[in-house]
């Protein structure tokens, strides 16, 4: 534990139960160790940001173990692939990897920080290799394609885990714009009949109406869900906070249960263990998520400038948006979390351009994110269909593309191992995009592809926390 002290005596009895409940053999116990952090350790003012983000780091970098309350328990015959009862693989009753169970802590599968050097330069929070791919939910993998398709047939998800460099800043965004969809959604019900644009940080999400009884219209809606919430994390846009999908996560791939999911004192998956990952342990973890470095962008020069115009001229920048700027440097955490309302129950700010996250400023207060997206949902064709099933097979919030020279394999399930081979898989509302850069000249698209190489990944990211 980083922390220097102990949250209460009830952290102590707490780890003791903990402890005692996954009956640790002599000379064992949980690796989390038992000093463990609260939420009163974060709240009480007693620790700086500094040793939050150690807290953070631990909860990130630790390698679970069964004393943890890592995996799941018995098997649910009820319901094999959601966290909490799945089966594990050839009985060895610890891991699954075909639907999670997949790795000991979340460092494993975000460890490269540059795929650009030979061998990888390591990073905390980088991205994962092709061999780091989550594969979500599958009931049916037809492996030696019995179906004789021409392919493996594959009903779950296939996702290439994506790096958390500059993730403050994006949620940050995306709880701004969220802010903004709402005031437009209660202008539109003040107004019954009338149909409002959907508009934030000159990104447009459609139009919204309610009828005289209320019933909103949600057909003019555009790349986010009906409740108005942009969900920047998650390929398909359905988390809001790296909280939430650091929820998700640490149930699917490790089978630990936060205390916030499950409840306190509560063995969410019958392992043996509650209590799992306390509540300050999930907030020092979204806390040290969200300021990590951000990406960085070389000085443009000669090619790679004329590549940037390039890159504006044929329509990338439509959607890879180069940047969005927020209102303030402030990003603030919730407890619980209310995704519609991103200022209710907040217990800590962070100012994400003095901190290590070191965004630039704005002229009004707030900071430069220069992602490259616009964090909407967009229709990528049927070539990049997913076949899980799901409405939202062919949509993908736009890729961030900061730090692109440094992440091969590109798109959602890494297929493409070069630049242009990820351009031309665009479809759907990219495709005439596509297009135009596939008849450029090969001067012209060697510019685009130099000038996407300036776009770098932080070097030495969280080096003051070891």
């Amino acid at each position: 534990m980083i922390s220097t002290k102990l949250g209460s005596t009830g952290s102590v009895l707490l780890a003791l139960t903990i402890s005692a409940s996954a009956q640790a053999p002599p000379g064992e116990g949980p690796a989390l160790g038992t000093n463990r952090t609260t939420q009163a350790d974060i709240t009480g003012g007693g620790m700086t940001l500094l040793d939050i983000r150690k807290a953070g780091l631990k909860i990130f970098a630790t390698p679970f173990n069964k004393l943890d309350g890592y995996g799941d328990g018995p098997e649910n015959l009820a319901d094999t692939t959601s966290p909490g009862g799945r089966p594990t693989l050839q009985n060895n009753g610890t891991f699954l990897r075909v639907n999670g169970l997949d790795a000991q802590n979340c460092q494993e599968c975000h460890s490269v920080g540059s795929n650009a050097t030979v061998p990888f330069t390591f990073a905390i929070g980088g991205v994962g290799g092709s061999n780091n791919n989550a594969i979500f939910q599958p009931t049916e993998i037809d492996v030696d394609d019995t179906l004789a398709l021409g392919h493996s047939f594959f009903n779950g998800r296939y996702i290439n885990p994506p790096f958390l460099f500059g993730s403050g800043g994006v949620e940050l965004l995306g709880k701004e714009m969220t802010a903004d969809l709402q005031v437009q959604k209660a202008l539109a019900m003040s107004a019954p009949g009338t149909s409002v644009p959907l508009v934030s940080k000159g990104v447009s999400f459609g139009t919204i109406s309610f009828s005289s009884v209320g019933v909103q219209d949600s057909t003019g809606i555009e790349g986010v869900d009906d409740d108005l919430v942009v969900k920047p994390f998650g390929r398909k846009g359905d988390n809001a906070t790296v909280r939430q999908f650091d929820i998700g996560a640490l149930q699917f791939h490790m089978g630990m249960q936060p205390s916030e999911a499950v409840g306190a004192g509560i063995d969410g998956d019958g392992d043996g263990v509650v209590d799992e990952i306390l509540i300050g342990e999930l907030s020092a973890l979204h806390i040290f998520g969200t300021n990590l470095e951000r990406p960085k962008a070389e000085v443009l020069t000669g090619a790679a400038r004329l590549g940037s115009r390039i890159f504006r001229q044929i329509g990338c920048s439509g959607c890879h948006v180069p940047n969005l700027t927020t209102l303030t440097t402030n990003l603030t955490y919730s407890q619980p979390e209310i995704h519609d309302d991103p200022l209710a129950n907040v217990f800590y700010a962070a100012d994400l351009a003095a901190g290590p996250a070191g965004f630039a400023t704005t002229l009004g207060g707030g900071i430069k994110v220069p992602l490259f997206s616009d964090l909407k949902r967009h229709d990528m064709g049927l070539g990049l269909k997913e076949t899980f099933g799901h409405p939202l097979d062919d949509q993908f919030v736009t890729a961030r593309l900061w730090g692109i020279a440094d992440t091969a394999p590109y798109m959602h399930d890494g297929r493409a191992t070069t630049l242009t081979e990820a351009i031309l898989l665009h479809g759907g509302e990219a495709l005439a995009v596509r297009n135009s850069f596939d008849a450029l000249s090969d001067i012209h698209k060697i510019a685009v592809l130099t000038f996407l190489r300036t776009l770098r990944t932080p070097t030495h990211p969280a080096q003051d926390l070891l």
